[in-house]
């Protein structure tokens, strides 16, 4: 090549200099010029890079939504053993209460008929409580009536 040449090469082209319809024929029809063969492999390996990167991102977020599609999982488990848990309880602390009442019931109950029971009792040891006096003056008499 001539000196000339390269120098044309060298300098900026201007879009409307002579040199840029000359420089034509390194654009596609999209008005870029093409990249050198050193720059389509830069562009290739950062392409590369970049494609690995997004791969890797992939993988960490599947992985990401394992674990958590995993914890969710154990936790709503945890979560229905322990209201299944929570019912048993309940169900047994409402069978207790209600045999508790029950009996409690049974034993105010008791006590009412045995109050019932201890009036009349109360009224047989005032008749007895009445008949013992009623036994001593009668003796205090026979004795003041009759001397020994």
């Amino acid at each position: 090549m001539e000196a000339g040449a390269e120098s044309d090469v060298d300098r900026p082209v201007d879009s409307d200099s002579p040199a840029a319809e000359e420089s034509g024929s390194n654009q596609n029809s999209g008005g870029r010029s093409e990249p050198s063969p050193s720059n389509q492999r830069e562009i290739l390996r950062t392409l590369s890079t970049v494609e690995k990167d997004s791969k890797a991102i992939a993988e960490s977020f599947s992985s990401l939504f394992v674990s958590l599609r995993s914890t969710l999982s154990e936790a709503t488990s945890s979560s229905v053993d322990h209201m299944g848990c929570f019912g048993d309880a309940a169900g047994r602390l409402q069978e207790t209460a209600l045999d508790a009442s029950t009996k409690g019931n049974r034993y105010i109950n008791s006590c009412l008929r045995l109050n019932e029971e201890i009036k009349g009792v109360e009224n047989l040891a005032a008749r007895k409580h009445l008949r013992r006096n009623v036994d001593v003056l009668d003796t205090a008499v026979n004795k003041l009536l009759r001397p020994p």
